[in-house]
């Protein structure tokens, strides 16, 4: 399992019970796909790529219970690490995260195709919905976060990918990158990040973990995907969004993450994330390596409490105008 880090925050949201789920209808267990019959786009929302992020997980569960179907296209719902989250445990909420690895880091290549990969839990899972993924066209992943922090979209490093955010219209936050140096993310798993294709993908994180308003963010976030892809009309998502809208949407560029490469590594402050930072500003210490602050407003992008060797410790972005 992850190696446990304290549990800084209340756990305040119940993991529903998605064993109903097991089936599903696709040959692959927790996978279902619905067809409308009309011409469209394969549109997914997936949820529990972590097993201590419960809010993706209370989401497609509202889908189910209200009977959301496709009007165009086809539409998946998928939970994805399913051990990891029977494996959550409220007393100890951060060792579920994974059962052997880290599922948002196995989505290259070199490693789907390694036959002498060690196959863990989450490698034989990616495998297994590998097949599936391939034919979505359009994704969102529901996430959240170790800290309470403004709730953001990740839309990796392409136009494409900005412009799918902008036209899901939240959150209000929107995150252009290229992802972690430890392991490829599922959102940028092969033609989602292929300029020349029609694919995309969206990740989303909706706050921290465990807190109350994760769950209407995952909520109000997937039905705004829903609509902006067309698989669910505008009127029905009118209806049943938690949220409001947001006025306008912030964009931010991230130069690149922090990884982190000694078995020292230390911030300057207690940083949360979203802190503004002048250049030169002191963000921490690896080993005996500085890092500072490289643009002339550094935005800290989810500083990470997993402050281990090959991890991602924080990303340093700045403030872009992509209107």
């Amino acid at each position: 399992m992850t190696p446990a880090t304290p549990a800084a925050y209340p756990v305040e949201l119940t993991p529903p019970d998605i064993t109903a789920y097991a089936a599903g209808n696709t040959g692959i267990p927790y996978v279902w796909t619905f067809d409308s019959g009309q011409p469209g786009p394969h549109v997914a929302v997936t949820a529990v790529v972590h097993g201590n992020e419960p809010c993706g997980a209370i989401a497609l569960d509202w889908l189910f219970g209200n009977n959301v179907r496709p009007v165009q296209g086809r539409l998946s719902l998928a939970f994805i690490n399913i051990a990891a989250y029977e494996a959550f445990d409220a007393a100890n909420p951060n060792a579920s995260r994974w059962v052997d690895e880290d599922f948002n880091r196995l989505w290259s290549p070199g490693v789907l195709d390694d036959p002498d990969r060690k196959l863990t839990v989450e490698l034989a899972r990616a495998r297994e919905i590998r097949p599936w993924l391939d034919t979505v066209d359009l994704l969102l992943d529901i996430h959240s976060m170790q800290h309470k922090t403004e709730p953001l979209t990740i839309a990796g490093p392409l136009a494409k990918g900005r412009d799918l955010a902008r036209a899901v219209g939240t959150p209000a936050v929107a995150v252009s990158d290229h992802g972690h140096d430890e392991g490829v993310r599922m959102r940028d798993y092969a033609d989602f990040a292929n300029p020349a294709s029609g694919r995309n993908a969206l990740l989303v994180e909706c706050g921290q973990h465990w807190e109350t308003p994760a769950a209407d963010i995952a909520l109000d976030t997937t039905l705004a995907f829903l609509a902006a892809t067309g698989a669910v009309p505008q009127d029905f998502v009118a209806a049943h969004r938690p949220l409001p809208v947001p006025e306008n949407m912030r964009f931010y560029e991230v130069s690149g993450p922090v990884t982190i490469q000694t078995d020292n590594f230390r911030f300057a402050e207690d940083w949360r994330g979203f802190e503004h930072l002048p250049q030169g500003a002191l963000i921490g210490h690896d080993g005996a390596r500085e890092i500072r602050a490289p643009h002339a407003t550094t935005v800290l992008i989810m500083p990470s409490a997993r402050l281990w060797p090959g991890k991602t410790a924080v990303r340093l972005a700045q403030p872009v105008d992509v209107a």
